[in-house]
């Protein structure tokens, strides 16, 4: 049968940025602005791994029950859809999580896995997992290590901590359990929030990901590519 109607995720997004655009001072924004310039010069969306490329194996703890999950262990029974978002404290991809959310029997029923994977602990993946209510696996990528082999980490400069720090964001608190004063370089990185679909075979069929924090891949091409790896004996819905 044919799939209802995927809702834009990048509508819901862009509704986000025009009430932060309404709500917050115009000097925190050209901050802002000018982060996502930087990190865009710094050619990070050139190293991004594409598809066609063998995707990094991996094995991380799951935040609910503590467990490691290996990629292996998720392709020997399926596609694998991963999704890396930076955390709990970014409402562009909470929102992102949450369209996935609602969208994950569909990717269940055409025989794929789905996994979230963010440099945040255990304790605070968790909390991500149960405050939004998400069915699938929140894994914790210490040090951005697993982000780093897919093309998509980065180190937030010291020059910007401060613009974190003022706006009551704690990232070395939710990547590492330390805060300001004791947080080690390691845990100020972060990964562009991309996604990737991963064949059976290890290789990678849809891969994208932006410098830019308020631009994610869209479910609908997402889905489309995943429909294209579904054997005709598992149709999808």
């Amino acid at each position: 049968m044919p799939r209802s109607p995927v809702p834009s995720l990048q509508d819901e997004l862009d509704r986000i940025s025009q009430n932060t655009r309404a709500l917050v001072q115009p000097e925190r924004l050209a901050i802002s602005e000018q982060q996502t310039a930087e990190l865009f010069a710094t050619g990070i969306e050139g190293r991004i791994l594409r598809a066609g490329a063998k995707a990094p194996e991996f094995t991380l703890p799951d935040a609910l029950t503590g467990k490691q999950v290996s990629s292996a262990d998720l392709l020997a029974l399926g596609p694998l859809v991963i999704k890396f978002f930076r955390g709990r404290w970014c409402p562009y991809c909470v929102t992102e999580l949450e369209i996935w959310r609602d969208l994950h029997a569909e990717v269940r029923g055409m025989g794929a896995f789905f996994v979230a994977i963010s440099p945040q602990t255990r304790r605070h993946n968790d909390f991500t997992l149960q405050q939004h209510h998400l069915p699938f696996p929140i894994l914790s990528d210490a040090d951005a290590a697993v982000a780093e082999q897919f093309g998509i980490a980065y180190g937030v400069p010291e020059a910007d901590r401060d613009y974190y720090k003022g706006i009551l964001v704690n990232i070395p608190l939710v990547n590492s359990g330390n805060m300001y004063k004791n947080a080690t370089e390691a845990s100020w990185r972060l990964p562009l929030p991309a996604l990737f679909v991963v064949r059976q075979d290890g290789t990678i069929a849809f891969s994208e990901g932006h410098a830019d924090f308020r631009v994610r891949p869209e479910p609908a091409d997402v889905l489309e590519a995943l429909a294209g790896l579904v054997p005709s004996s598992h149709p999808s819905r």
